[in-house]
């Protein structure tokens, strides 16, 4: 850092508040000094951001501003008239996640932006930066003028400095999020999703998303020329692409800054850029680990649909639970049980009913006997992107499954791409993308109405996720990426390095129901799936979700029990979780820690080459004794080789230790470290 930066950083701090012109810079640095960010504005009054990390530039000056679809833009003739500054350090606890306690520690800048001609409209650009980051967002007050916003673009910019590769998915794409991630130059990439993870030339790691996606369109990223970013909101149901009111307050702008992979992994700055708890007492939120009516329907023995291959029949479904009730399994889902799979529902969603069940499946039943047997219902609603039928009906669907006891549920938007339903404001029928301004505000209703009948939400084809569990701890997981599924439907599936690359990339966001468990590696065609048994074990410590899914079939795991035995042992909920080791796409190794005991699990996944990973043992409890219950990949396991070649075996460590970690080809391993009572 110069001397020049040092001491504007130090009067900056010690200023609290200043006043500016559009010659005077505001900046602002981490609690640690290396990350700088500075607000600005040229001699046409544009404004602009910049960044720097150790005195290097890493965000060269790039954009701010709005267009709107009834006023002229934000964009010239500003001037950068005040600013303050502030720092914040503090913990906060998660009522379940990653890890109990969260540490908030940033500085903060605020600076305004005043139009020097005309009505002189005014925004704030509010920037905070921790030590693994920054989050900005744009807060315009009300004023004269501004009462109502129609934004159809920001001009918001990322310029990458250094030379970086990228790991991404396209954006407004039939699929949505489910496609695998393209590596290529950045210099390379079209128009993107966020997350997207960046790794400059020299080693540091760079993850571009947003937090508190509220009343707002999820923002994608189109590369304008180099490596230069800028903000691309998801199209709306009219020219706006966002109508809000003022005052208002975007979502946050991310930028993560790391030196590994692994820490990336580690940030809670996603989190922190949320708001607090928003329910108070959340305790009826359970994380759990369940069975389900699902897997077979995706190798097609079974079906959605009624006729007699109905999967959510009454007795699969006691069955089902059952064997949730043997194995200690806390919860059973069950897909197809209520009236509207028939026909040509992708897509169509409107012959769904939420509350009537098949003729087939006793409901009252099914339920009462998995209060008896002590196992949690979860619910399912597929809308097939309906969202404006589903709201019809939610209410009397949530009414109904606290009634019997379903606290949780899992709901879908299968629909391609734009083709999700929703209401204008005139009532009429629209189409709009998975990530509208429209379908972010459906899914806030969602929650909404599911936390007032005390249930839990597991949306699948989602709106990404941007950490808004802080906020509403009963949005507890989703999917939003490729999952398990498209192992079980024929090749191609998922490659042996998709979970290393989503360890990185989509995980950064938040939790995932991935799906993991599949034990009989084959595909409806019979053709193996790109994963070892030691991997799937592995994947319940590696792809964090506080639901976790033994996707296969009962009769699967009842012929492997040993295998099995690491599934039913693994906990859902965390004290505690740290990334050992990994890089983006190549492999990922993880350790948490039990919230409810002192154990400790261990999961490293691989891609498609063998490796043997060296890991430290310091993340246990010094002077404590664990018995390591060990889970790899055998002699002859490979994806391409013997999937199914696993070793259980036991030995004895402590904090002093390093285990070497051996992975197969498209393999992993998995441990649990029980702690010890002491010796006598």
């Amino acid at each position: 850092m110069s001397w020049r930066l040092f001491c504007c950083l130090v009067l900056t701090a010690l200023a609290g508040v200043a006043h500016a012109d559009s010659s005077s810079p505001a900046r602002i640095a981490s609690p640690d000094g290396r990350l700088q960010v500075e607000l600005s504005t040229d001699g046409e009054g544009r404004p602009s951001w910049r960044a720097e990390r150790d005195g290097h530039p890493l965000i060269a000056p790039s954009r701010l501003g709005m267009l709107f679809a009834d006023m002229p833009k934000f964009e010239r003739n500003l001037a950068l008239t005040a600013h303050t500054t502030g720092a914040h350090d503090g913990t906060w606890t998660q009522p379940w996640g990653e890890r109990h306690t969260v540490r908030d520690h940033h500085r903060e800048l605020r600076a305004t932006f005043t139009e020097q001609t005309g009505a002189q409209r005014r925004f704030d650009v509010v920037v905070r930066v921790f030590d693994d980051g920054i989050g900005f967002r744009y807060d315009i007050p009300r004023q004269p003028g501004l009462e109502r916003l129609e934004i159809v673009d920001e001009l918001t910019e990322f310029a990458v400095a250094p030379t970086a590769t990228a790991w991404w998915l396209p954006a407004l794409e039939w699929n949505r999020e489910e496609y695998l991630y393209a590596r290529t130059p950045l210099t390379e990439v079209g128009r993107v999703q966020t997350p997207i993870t960046l790794r400059t030339d020299e080693g540091t790691h760079l993850s571009l998303h947003e937090a508190a996606l509220v009343d707002y369109p999820a923002m994608n990223l189109a590369r304008v020329d180099g490596q230069r970013l800028r903000a691309d909101l998801t199209p709306g149901i009219s020219q706006a692409r966002a109508r809000v009111s003022t005052p208002f307050a975007t979502p946050w702008r991310v930028l993560l800054v790391t030196d590994t992979a692994t820490a990336l992994a580690d940030s809670s700055l996603i989190l922190n850029l949320n708001e607090p708890n928003a329910l108070d007492d959340v305790s009826w939120v359970r994380p759990m680990k369940y069975v389900g009516i699902w897997w077979e329907m995706h190798l097609g023995t079974k079906t959605w649909a009624s006729g007699p291959d109905h999967g959510a029949t009454t007795r699969h479904a006691i069955d089902t639970i059952d064997f949730a009730a043997e194995h200690g399994l806390e919860g059973v889902l069950i897909e197809g049980w209520n009236v509207g799979w028939d026909g040509d529902w992708f897509g169509n969603g409107e012959s769904f009913s939420f509350t009537e069940p098949y003729p087939d499946f006793d409901l009252e039943r099914v339920a009462a006997h998995a209060r008896e047997r002590g196992v949690q219902l979860i619910g399912h609603h597929e809308t097939s992107g309906h969202a404006a039928h589903y709201e019809e009906q939610m209410d009397d669907a949530f009414a109904l499954y606290e009634r019997l006891g379903v606290g949780a549920v899992k709901t879908g938007y299968v629909a391609d791409g734009g083709q999700a339903k929703v209401r204008d404001e005139a009532g009429h029928l629209r189409y709009a993308w998975h990530e509208s301004q429209a379908m972010v505000q459906h899914h806030d209703r969602v929650v909404r109405a599911a936390a007032r009948h005390r249930i839990a939400v597991n949306p699948h084809e989602p709106v990404k996720d941007t950490g808004l569990r802080r906020t509403w701890p009963n949005l507890i997981t989703r999917e939003g990426a490729r999952g398990m599924e498209y192992n079980a439907w024929g090749l191609p599936g998922n490659p042996p390095e998709h979970e290393a690359t989503l360890a990185f990339t989509r995980m950064l966001a938040g939790p995932m129901d991935f799906t993991p468990g599949v034990f009989a590696m084959r595909t409806r065609s019979g053709a193996p799936m790109a994963t070892t048994l030691a991997k799937q074990l592995a994947l319940y410590v590696v792809i964090y979700s506080p639901l976790q899914m033994a996707a296969d079939l009962p009769d699967h795991y009842r012929a492997n029990l040993p295998a099995f035995r690491f599934i039913q042992d693994v906990p859902v909920d965390w004290a505690d979780s740290r990334a050992l080791a990994g890089e983006v796409g190549e492999y990922a190794v993880f350790a948490r820690r039990d919230r409810h005991s002192e154990d400790w699990y261990l999961g490293a996944v691989t891609d498609a080459e063998a490796r043997t990973v060296e890991v430290a043992l310091d993340f246990l409890a010094p002077g404590q004794r664990y018995r390591a219950h060990v889970y790899r990949d055998g002699p002859g396991a490979g994806f391409d080789a013997d999937q199914t070649d696993i070793v259980i075996e036991q030995h004895d460590v402590d904090a002093g230790r390093t285990l070497s970690l051996a992975l197969a080809r498209g393999g992993g391993q998995a441990i649990r470290f029980e702690a010890l009572p002491d010796r006598p």
